[in-house]
């Protein structure tokens, strides 16, 4: 295969049929989604036979656990797949959404209108549910995407893309709409995010790796974020019952992925009486506590942690520890050693919590949740098409809106400027 020519055929195909799906009205891309949803339930198990073959051939090549985990599908995560498709169906479509209309003294009325981004193209290691909600999601924001999976998942994104691109063609919609990169060809990526013809945004979803040669190579501009290092600050007025609650589940419920907790903060004043049973709690689920002398000192089976620790992502049951003299503190090193990511703060003192929420510099801030929330399907989108750390255009959990955007139109009649 001579992949420059394959990537550009790919590329050609996807920006013609971005103007197809530009035009296509909310019931067509609905149409075209709940058909999608249906193909998935229907195929289930063809497609947890093809996430078998793909996980045999991921463990025979010694891949890590965390990846391991992001890889399989379960009947469970199959009809969740199902679900995201079908729920994005029944979101507002925001292509089109005029607003802000206004009048100037000239007479003519001023807005904004809601527009798709164009071609889209996604980058993503091994989470094969990736191929699905991404479809679905651009799709329904009126965008073409190409989607290039890890090799470790090609089985299982093939079978998902041809039942994507079923829904397609039922609602008679170009199936070059959605195309799957067809091959597990390093050069496949280098051409994708320097395409700048053919291409306006790049989404991608991995490793540090990853994001790194993105960032060093891409020409085409980016919606991603490079890590998850997330915090929970268990503040000097914390109820003792949520502080165990939500450290349990933001840290022991998954361990892989970006919003699991790795950082855990606590205030001096609390310490002694609140760390000790989370501690014993984390240790009793298999987590390697890291932390400062004053966390050693109140649990024997902590290690001392390094600088290094408290900006780790671990995707791994370890965690970093740290107890701080309260709020200013907690705040400042949230935002040195975060990657402004989602942070949380478990506090019944409303100012406290909404100081928090106003100076931590992260895409999602939470009071006394879970930091396992911060989900574009937990946040009602329907699904998610990554997370972005960035400032600009889209911040937190990408959905619909995120894959749109504003371009101002001028609506008059017959004025002309003096």
């Amino acid at each position: 295969m001579d992949i420059e020519q394959y990537m550009h055929t790919v590329g050609r195909q996807a920006r013609e049929a971005s103007r197809a799906i530009a035009r296509a009205d909310s019931h067509v891309k609905n149409s075209a989604l709940r058909a999608i949803a249906a193909a998935i339930r229907r195929e289930s198990n063809t497609l947890l036979a093809a996430n078998q073959e793909d996980l045999a051939a991921a463990r025979a090549a010694g891949l890590e656990p965390a990846l391991l985990d992001r890889l399989t599908l379960s009947a469970k995560g199959v009809a969740a797949m199902a679900e995201g498709v079908d729920q994005v169906a029944a979101l507002a479509d925001p292509v089109g959404e005029i607003s802000d209309l206004k009048f100037r003294p000239s007479g003519i009325q001023v807005g904004r209108m809601r527009v798709p981004l164009g071609v889209i193209g996604i980058i993503y290691e091994a989470r094969p549910n990736v191929t699905a909600d991404a479809a679905a999601l651009c799709l329904k924001s009126g965008n073409a995407s190409i989607l290039r999976g890890g090799s470790e998942a090609i089985r299982s994104n093939r079978a998902i893309a041809a039942l994507v691109q079923e829904g397609l063609a039922s609602a008679g919609l170009p199936s070059t709409a959605v195309q799957v990169i067809d091959t597990t060809d390093r050069a496949a990526v280098g051409h994708l995010i320097t395409m700048r013809e053919f291409i306006d945004v790049i989404v991608p979803r991995g490793g540090k790796g990853l994001i790194a040669r993105l960032l060093a190579e891409a020409r085409v501009p980016m919606i991603q974020h490079l890590d998850g290092n997330c915090h929970v600050y268990i503040d000097d007025d914390a109820d003792a019952r949520k502080a165990l609650q939500i450290v349990d589940n933001a840290k022991t419920q998954r361990y892989g992925t970006c919003n699991t907790a790795e950082s855990l903060l606590l205030a001096r004043s609390v310490a002694a009486h609140l760390l000790p049973p989370i501690a014993a709690m984390l240790s009793g689920k298999g987590v390697e506590i890291r932390g400062c002398p004053e966390t050693v000192a109140l649990v024997p089976e902590a290690k001392a942690a390094s600088e290094e620790d408290y900006a780790s992502e671990f995707l791994a049951p370890i965690i970093s520890v740290k107890v701080v003299a309260g709020l200013d503190e907690a705040i400042a090193h949230i935002n040195r050693y975060g990657s402004h990511h989602t942070d949380a703060i478990v506090s019944e003192n409303y100012t406290t919590a909404m100081r928090f929420l106003r100076e931590v510099d992260s895409a999602s801030v939470m009071v006394n949740a879970s930091t396992r929330f911060a989900d574009g399907f937990e946040y009602g989108l329907g699904a998610e098409i990554g997370i972005s750390t960035d400032k600009i255009h889209a911040r937190g959990p990408v959905g619909l809106e995120g894959l749109t955007s504003q371009k101002w139109i001028v609506l008059g009649n017959g004025e002309v400027r003096a």
